[in-house]
């Protein structure tokens, strides 16, 4: 609870009041490797912070998968669209490894933000960081070719190279496995 304090007073600093009031409104719970953290179709309900672990969001269609994004230690986790608008998701959150998360209810962080403008503040960052992060992912898969994005990966993600599929990693750069084996030998 503790690294998701630090988290948000890295993002926009909280007063000694707000950050008392977000630690009593924070859960951590434990989520066995392979278990969905949100399955697609619910509504994701949580901002949630990985405190040890990894997970991905997904969705799949015409039976591919596509990797949107891994979340490793330190980072938040939440399906923004369907935690902002209380709409049913499109993506799923699986946990990759055994993965121990703090979460906040969206109630209890509108409670938080209307009476404390801090908390207000950084989750209002958080949400522009994540539309900027969105946005540059969009580009970079419309954008550049799957070498690029490989060595996009490894320049910004290569931590995970090793605790991350081989087919997870093919999927989040949208290529075959063959393909990712061919840019993977000439390296």
């Amino acid at each position: 609870m503790i690294d998701f304090l630090s988290f948000c007073n890295r993002l926009s600093p909280l007063d000694k009041e707000a950050s008392d009031d977000l630690l009593e409104k924070l859960k951590s719970r434990t989520i066995e490797k392979n278990d969905f953290i949100l399955k697609r179709g619910e509504v994701c309900r949580h901002l949630c912070f990985v405190d040890e672990g990894l997970t991905k969001t997904f969705f799949t269609s015409e039976d591919k998968e596509f990797v949107m994004r891994f979340f490793a230690e330190y980072s938040m986790l939440t399906v923004l669209d369907s935690f902002v608008s209380e709409m049913p998701s499109n993506y799923g959150m699986l946990a990759l490894e055994k993965t121990r998360i703090t979460c906040i209810s969206k109630p209890d962080l509108e409670q938080l933000c209307a009476k404390h403008h801090c908390v207000e503040t950084f989750f209002r960052r958080l949400v522009s960081m994540a539309a900027a992060n969105m946005m540059k992912r969009v580009s970079e898969m419309l954008e550049d070719n799957a070498t690029a994005r490989y060595n996009h990966f490894v320049a910004n993600e290569g931590q995970l190279l090793q605790r991350i599929s081989l087919g997870d990693l093919s999927n989040y750069l949208g290529v075959t496995q063959v393909t990712l084996s061919r840019i993977r030998a000439k390296k």
